[in-house]
C-alpha cells in the first residue's frame, strides 16, 4: 500500500505542475524587446562652457573611454549652436596657435581619457543661438565611431583664464576673450553644420 500511495502522490504532483505551467505559459504577454541602444562606454566629468554674449564659444571637460577598445568621437550636436564641431589647437605656419576642426574626430584609447581644455582640444560652438551667461545649462550629444552616444549637460561659467577669444581673426565684434589665437580655419566654407 505504501508504493500505491507514493505513486498516487507522485502522479498528483506531476499533474499539478503541468496544470500550473500550462496556465502561465500562454496567458502572460511576452516581454517587449528593448529598443534602447547599448550603453555607451563614454563618460564625461566636469563639463562646462565659457559664457558668451554672441558669436562663438567653446565647451570643455574630460571624456573617458571605459571600454576595452579605442573609441573615436566623430561628431557633436547641441541646440545652442547650428555649427558645433570638435576642434584641435595646432601650430600655424606663421608660428602662432590656430584652431581648426579635428579631421576624423578624437580617438580615445581603451581605458583612456581626452581632456578638452581652453587653448587646446575643445568643442567649438559657432553662430550661438542666444547669449549664454554663467549659470545657464547647455545639453550636448557626442557620437562615437561604434554608434554609441553620450548625452550630457554642461554648465556655463565665466572664465578669463587663457585669454581666449572664440572669434574669427580680425572680428572683434564677437570677442569672447581668446587672445591672439588664429581662427582663420573658421571660414564658412571650412565648417560643417552639426547634425
Amino acid at each position: 500500500m505504501t508504493t500505491k500511495k507514493t505513486l498516487s502522490l507522485l502522479s498528483l504532483t506531476v499533474a499539478a505542475a503541468l496544470a500550473l505551467s500550462a496556465c502561465s505559459s500562454g496567458d502572460a504577454p511576452a516581454p517587449a524587446a528593448s529598443s534602447a541602444s547599448p550603453a555607451s562606454a563614454l563618460s564625461i566629468s566636469e563639463p562646462w562652457v565659457k559664457a558668451a554674449s554672441s558669436g562663438m564659444t567653446a565647451a570643455f571637460g574630460t571624456v573617458r573611454n571605459g571600454s576595452g577598445k579605442d573609441l573615436t568621437i566623430t561628431s557633436v550636436s547641441t541646440p545652442a549652436s547650428p555649427m558645433a564641431e570638435l576642434h584641435e589647437t595646432v601650430m600655424s605656419p606663421s608660428g602662432g596657435m590656430q584652431m581648426r576642426a579635428k579631421e576624423g574626430g578624437f580617438t580615445i584609447p581603451a581605458g583612456g581619457e581626452l581632456k578638452l581644455e581652453p587653448g587646446a582640444n575643445h568643442i567649438m560652438l559657432m553662430k550661438l543661438a542666444k547669449a549664454y551667461r554663467a549659470g545657464d545649462e547647455i545639453p550636448f550629444e557626442l557620437k562615437a565611431s561604434d554608434g554609441s552616444t553620450l548625452s550630457f549637460t554642461a554648465q556655463v561659467k565665466d572664465f578669463s583664464g587663457a585669454k581666449e577669444n572664440y572669434a574669427p581673426s580680425g572680428d572683434s565684434s564677437q570677442d569672447s576673450g581668446h587672445g591672439g589665437m588664429d581662427h582663420s580655419g573658421h571660414a564658412p566654407a571650412a565648417t560643417t553644420p552639426a547634425k
